[in-house]
């Protein structure tokens, strides 16, 4: 035969699912297939106020962060991490880098993970600082 074989319908789907796997494994092999994660791991059902002292805020992509010590009742603290929106969604809504600092004090309505551990996701619109104040003007 002078040119390429022509495969017939059953053919020509079998070879369309063995790339597209063969593409799907390469992909998953190299960790740049998955773009995003589940947000099942925080328990929606039941949010929870936290306050307390920021330790970092980690404005980075493709989510913030804000690292907070939060006192208990027996004066002990414990570090929460939280996990929050993307900085262009922050920016959108008027934030920078330097809304939040070091030292400022928060008041934060939160998703807490599921496991129980210190942690959560955290959202602009139920964050503020202690003295009642917005983050960004409204």
């Amino acid at each position: 035969m002078n040119g390429p074989r022509a495969r017939t319908g059953a053919q020509a789907r079998v070879a369309a699912e063995v790339m597209a796997a063969a593409v799907a494994a390469t992909l998953a092999a190299t960790g740049t297939a998955p773009a995003h994660h589940s947000f099942a791991m925080f328990d929606h059902e039941h949010p929870i106020e936290i306050a307390g002292t920021v330790v970092e805020f980690r404005y980075t992509s493709p989510h913030s962060f804000i690292i907070v010590e939060v006192k208990g009742a027996d004066d002990i603290a414990t570090t929460w991490n939280l996990e929050g929106p993307a900085p262009s969604i922050l920016a959108r809504d008027g934030m920078s880098a330097k809304t939040i600092k070091p030292g400022d004090e928060l008041v934060l309505k939160i998703e807490p993970l599921r496991s129980g551990a210190p942690g959560g996701s955290w959202a602009l619109i139920n964050t503020r600082f202690k003295d009642g104040r917005a983050l960004v003007d409204p």
